[in-house]
C-alpha cells in the first residue's frame, strides 16, 4: 500500500489528525500497513509542503496542539489520477508457503500442528475482518455505490481469509491420509 494516497484517500473523506490516522490503520481491514507512526507523520509533513493537504492547528487546554489536516484541491485531483491508474497487481509473497516448501523435514505430527496453527490463526483473522467490515466507522459511504465498494473490500479480505482456512485444512486430510496409507493404519 502506498502510504501517501491511502492518507490522501482517507482526508479526501473527512478531516484526520496524525492521531486518528494511526488508529484508523490500525483499526481497519483494508487499510493493511506494518510501518511506525513517523512514517504517518513524515508523510503528512510531505503532503503540506507538496501542498496537496492543509494543516490547522488547535490548541488544546493541557496537551499538544492538535493538528487537524483536510485534502485540498491538488490532493483530490492526485487522489483520482492515482485511482484511474493501472491496478497494482497484489504481491505473489506468502512467507508461509515458503515455509510449507521445506516442512517436510517436520515430522506428521509437527507439521500437523504447524498447519493447525495457520488454520488457527487465519481462522481468528477471519473473524476479526468479519466483524471490522460489518462495524467500521472507518468506510465512508457518502453514497450507495461509495458503500458498496467498501463494504466489497471487507467482503473481499474476509473471503481471503476463509479460502486460507479451507485450504489448509484440506492439506491437512490430504497429509493425514497420506500419512494412514504410507503406516498402512
Amino acid at each position: 500500500m502506498t502510504l501517501d494516497y491511502a492518507i490522501l484517500g482517507l482526508l479526501s473523506w473527512q478531516p484526520f489528525s496524525g492521531y486518528d490516522l494511526k488508529k484508523v490503520f490500525e483499526e481497519s481491514p483494508v487499510y493493511y500497513w506494518s510501518g511506525n507512526n513517523n512514517q504517518i507523520y513524515r508523510t503528512l509533513l510531505d503532503l503540506h509542503r507538496d501542498g496537496l493537504v492543509t494543516k490547522e492547528v488547535i490548541p488544546q487546554e493541557n496537551l499538544p496542539a492538535r493538528k487537524v489536516y483536510r485534502s485540498t484541491p491538488q490532493g483530490e485531483a492526485l487522489l483520482r489520477q492515482w485511482v484511474l491508474t493501472i491496478p497494482e497487481l497484489p504481491q505473489r509473497k506468502h512467507a508461509f508457503l515458503l515455509q510449507l516448501g521445506w516442512a517436510d523435514r517436520l515430522s506428521p505430527t509437527e507439521l500437523d500442528a504447524l498447519l493447525e496453527q495457520y488454520q488457527e490463526e487465519m481462522q481468528a483473522l477471519a473473524v476479526i475482518a468479519r466483524a471490522r467490515s460489518t462495524n467500521n466507522p472507518h468506510q465512508p459511504s457518502r453514497t450507495t455505490r461509495e458503500a458498496l465498494l467498501w463494504q466489497a473490500i471487507g467482503t473481499n479480505w474476509v473471503l481471503f481469509y476463509e479460502n486460507e482456512v479451507s485450504w489448509a485444512h484440506d492439506l491437512r486430510t490430504q497429509l493425514q491420509s497420506l500419512e494412514t496409507a504410507n503406516t498402512g493404519t
